[in-house]
């Protein structure tokens, strides 16, 4: 059974760092791609980075470049969200999902292209 587990979320101070994590079971990151989607109280689902190992440039959403680095490490089936320079803005519970790559010629990044999510992990930026 394909299941993307999150951890890493908590309460951390405007400008701190938190690391999120997704880890695999019942895929593996080299025929998977890995997304990472944030739902914040009273607004829509949105998407926050996109990774596979096939795909040379991860995707990124203008709200993070440059302050969020997605990363895959093989030998722990597991991707990870490193978040720095937080905002109160990025308050939000966040989503790990997964699909099989091999369907997609791109690196999928559309919330309809993920059937397989996890439950989600909040993150609050508040001082």
């Amino acid at each position: 059974q394909v299941q993307p587990v999150e951890s890493g979320g908590g309460l951390v101070q405007p400008g701190g760092s938190l690391r999120l994590s997704c880890a695999a079971s019942g895929f593996t990151l080299a025929d998977s791609a890995i997304a990472w989607f944030r739902q914040a109280p009273g607004k829509e689902r949105e998407r926050v980075s996109c990774f596979s190992r096939r795909d040379e440039s991860p995707y990124y959403a203008d709200s993070v470049k440059g302050r969020f680095t997605i990363s895959g490490d093989n030998a722990e089936n597991t991707v990870y969200l490193q978040m720095n320079s937080l905002k109160p803005e990025d308050t939000a519970v966040y989503y790990c999902a997964t699909t099989r790559l091999s369907v997609f010629r791109r690196l999928p990044c559309r919330a309809l292209e993920y059937p397989y999510w996890g439950q989600g992990t909040q993150v609050t930026v508040s001082s």
